[in-house]
């Protein structure tokens, strides 16, 4: 979908009103919003998780955090189209097997979190101690065995070469190394990063282009076959990695992985300078463009285009939109 000049000319004049005067009212030091990893712990949920988050060396209260706000956003009433159930996502028949009594009442229930919480723990480290003997890194391994499946695991000696298995365990690992104290961008922060992806306007899309420094000369190849060398341009993560570096603020290189940098944000709480991110899941993100306001993005869209405005809903998998944070290191 593209918009027509005059709409574009009007979303920019927009973006100027709306930027000053959110950094205006905001001053130097007022944080767009001040969420951290633990605000995406529901209160009731967070001994759970502390608890069943020590379970075993290789896992965490963090990275627990991170699986279930992946899994289900810890929503206890969660079904997947395959099957899985509950906060966890557990599949009917892995429930079976490791399914646990939590909370002593007489019941194994995937639908209780007094149950599913604690059995995701423990399953987690059965998984650990599964791929106990495979190379690499332990945590990574176990993340893998969750979502291919120990014996993948074992035949790759590591992480299976399977797309959606390597962006699961990285978007889990990333959204589980923050550390206390991040705080998210402040008002002049938003401005910088808009401001910065607005001067990239008309620069050509380039798979794989873009860096702190700005654009740069692509690599070989997007999905479609597409090739960015030679093309000095960004590709949509290029673009907002740049943008949010001339705010002071360091992203991961990949859409799925800013998503996991980044703290999720509700739509009636978007802020210009937001990431909007699409995907059908979070390890599954593929675009990622800057919220300008009015329904409206910055973005690096596609081979063959260049960088522009274009609506929220260009895509029809919208997944969500977070705001980055300062420090990428948090605990809960």
């Amino acid at each position: 979908m593209k918009a027509s000049t005059a709409v574009l000319a009007g979303i920019g004049a927009t973006t100027a009103v709306v930027v000053g005067a959110l950094a205006q009212a905001g001053g130097d030091n007022s944080p767009i919003g001040t969420a951290a990893l633990s605000a995406t712990v529901p209160a009731e949920y967070r001994g759970l998780v502390e608890e069943a988050g020590n379970s075993c060396p290789e896992l965490s209260p963090n990275l627990l955090a991170a699986l279930l706000q992946q899994e289900s956003g810890f929503n206890p009433k969660a079904q997947s189209p395959a099957g899985a159930q509950g906060i966890a996502q557990f599949i009917p028949s892995t429930w079976v097997d490791h399914g646990v009594d939590g909370n002593g009442d007489g019941k194994e229930d995937v639908w209780d979190p007094e149950d599913a919480i604690p059995a995701s723990g423990e399953y987690l480290c059965t998984l650990a101690d599964e791929v106990a003997d495979v190379p690499g890194d332990k945590r990574s391994n176990m993340l893998a065995a969750y979502n291919a499946g120990g014996p993948a695991v074992k035949k790759y000696g590591g992480v299976p070469p399977y797309k959606e298995t390597q962006n699961y365990v990285q978007t889990i690992s990333t959204a589980a190394d923050k550390t206390p104290g991040g705080k998210t961008t402040t008002t002049n922060q938003a401005v910088t990063v808009i401001n910065a992806a607005e001067e990239k306007i008309g620069k050509p899309y380039s798979w794989g282009g873009g860096n702190a420094n700005g654009e740069s000369s692509g690599v070989c190849c997007s999905p479609s076959g597409k090739t960015g060398v030679g093309i000095v341009g960004f590709d949509c993560s290029g673009l907002t990695l740049y943008a949010y570096a001339k705010a002071g603020i360091t992203l991961p290189r990949t859409a799925a992985q800013q998503y996991a940098a980044a703290e999720p944000v509700k739509p009636g709480q978007m802020r210009p300078g937001d990431l909007v991110f699409y995907g059908n899941t979070a390890a599954s993100i593929h675009h990622v463009g800057i919220y300008v306001g009015n329904g409206y993005i910055i973005n690096a869209p596609r081979p063959g285009a260049k960088v522009r405005y274009d609506p929220m809903d260009m895509m029809s998998d919208l997944y969500g939109v977070a705001r980055p944070t300062q420090n990428t290191n948090k605990e809960i």
